[in-house]
């Protein structure tokens, strides 16, 4: 059996609530689960300690069973400390589009240009 350890969505609309759940992979999200490790509450602070709630030792055991954790619920479980962290390279998401490194690319040969006329008229 394929298992899964993610989340399960609750709530209603616009005010979303998790549950982490222990899941056979082909069962939907918020369908059948084989058992409740903790909950997740995007809604409260960052540094709210009860923003996620985990049972690390049971998250552990799944694991140690063949479970592969999703990666918002492998976040928690490196916050927790309870898997080594995994290194995410993502370099391109920060990086602009090519269209706006194209007018970015405009805007700065203007600016040289305008600068060049005030740099010769400052030098006389």
């Amino acid at each position: 059996m394929a298992m899964k350890i993610r989340l399960a969505r609750g709530g209603s609309k616009k005010r979303p609530h998790y549950s982490i759940v222990a899941a056979d992979s082909r069962m939907p999200r918020d369908g059948r689960f084989l058992e409740k490790l903790g909950t997740y509450n995007p809604l409260l602070a960052k540094d709210s300690k009860d923003r996620v709630k985990l049972d690390v030792e049971r998250a552990q055991y799944w694991i140690s069973k063949g479970a592969q954790p999703t990666d918002r619920v492998s976040r928690f479980l490196e916050a927790a400390g309870a898997v080594e962290k995994k290194e995410r390279a993502n370099l391109k998401k920060g990086a602009p589009h090519k269209a706006a490194q194209d007018r970015a690319k405009e805007r700065a040969e203007k600016a040289a240009a305008a600068a060049a006329p005030a740099e010769d008229t400052a030098a006389e």
